[in-house]
């Protein structure tokens, strides 16, 4: 899947409201680069959500130009993180580690976990500053949500960062939340290894789902306007299907498998694209089961 991201700028409100980061004249965190696209940002427009700046949206309606379902595939994984999060939340999962969440906007996880549950905890992660101002934002009085500023190539101190929140106990069941996220890391800096420390963390009974953007069965057009993500601070790695899998290391894979993200457990048959290779990614949930004896 293509870097994260819709029309306005930057909430001033939400930018002033981060913490004691530095401030721009404008009320932006000095942090935040205008020069170049941000991945979260670009995401977010694709979503239709509000919080991006013009240097994204040119990028963005590039890279649409060349693959004009694009705003589809963007609504396909988040269809499939949803999906994903009620069947977690079926299973008794009722805290969730949300890495690479970008902007949460409208049926996010907090979104759809609590009104399943009101009790559940959502502690989001991400990497760009505007999408944690974002998110600290719309999140204010939320006390079960928690946002963390980290990069997941830094798991240790992200499990640290979300057991001293207070809403994660690793000694529990949680929920494991990469969704369109892990091919923005590129295999110099050992991805699988980013991941067999974050399994290794979770209790039994824990759950991991990844969506992943794939090179497999893909058009050429589809493949070019993956290599613009080059653009941004973050690029994609594309993976097969036999890759990804192997994110999930010895943990079960659940039915039906590492798939095409509209053919993972759809709400109904006519809610699958003729062609849902067309959205260029798989998707899959996998168990930590207890291990035998």
């Amino acid at each position: 899947m293509p870097p994260h991201a819709r029309t306005p700028p930057l909430s001033r409100a939400a930018a002033t409201n981060w913490g004691d980061v530095m401030q721009m004249p404008d009320g932006l965190p000095a942090e935040i680069d205008l020069t170049r696209p941000s991945a979260a940002r670009v995401y977010d427009y694709f979503l239709g959500g509000a919080h991006n700046f013009e240097i994204d949206r040119q990028l963005a309606e590039q890279i649409a130009s060349m693959t004009p379902n694009l705003a589809a595939t963007m609504r396909s994984g988040r269809e499939f993180l949803r999906r994903a999060v009620r069947a977690l939340l079926d299973a008794g999962i009722d805290q969730f580690l949300d890495i690479g969440s970008g902007i949460p906007t409208v049926g996010n996880v907090h979104e759809v976990a609590q009104a399943a549950n009101l009790k559940a905890r959502i502690v989001y992660v991400d990497i760009d500053p505007v999408a944690v101002a974002h998110s600290r934002e719309l999140l204010a009085g939320n006390d079960l949500t928690a946002v963390l500023h980290a990069d997941l190539r830094e798991p240790e101190r992200i499990l640290a960062e979300a057991r001293e929140s207070g809403l994660i106990d690793f000694g529990r069941p949680v929920g494991i939340l990469l969704a369109g996220v892990v091919h923005f890391v590129p295999d110099a800096d050992r991805p699988w290894d980013v991941l067999a420390t974050l399994r290794a963390a979770a209790a039994p009974g824990s759950h991991l789902v990844i969506s992943h953007s794939t090179f497999e069965d893909q058009p050429q057009e589809m493949l070019d306007a993956q290599r613009l993500s080059a653009r941004t601070d973050t690029e994609i790695t594309l993976r097969s299907r036999a890759e990804i899998s192997s994110f999930f290391g010895d943990w079960t894979i659940l039915e039906p498998g590492v798939v095409h993200m509209p053919l993972w457990r759809p709400d109904s048959p006519s809610d699958v694209d003729e062609h849902p290779e067309r959205f260029g990614a798989f998707g899959g949930v996998a168990r930590h089961d207890q291990p035998a004896g």
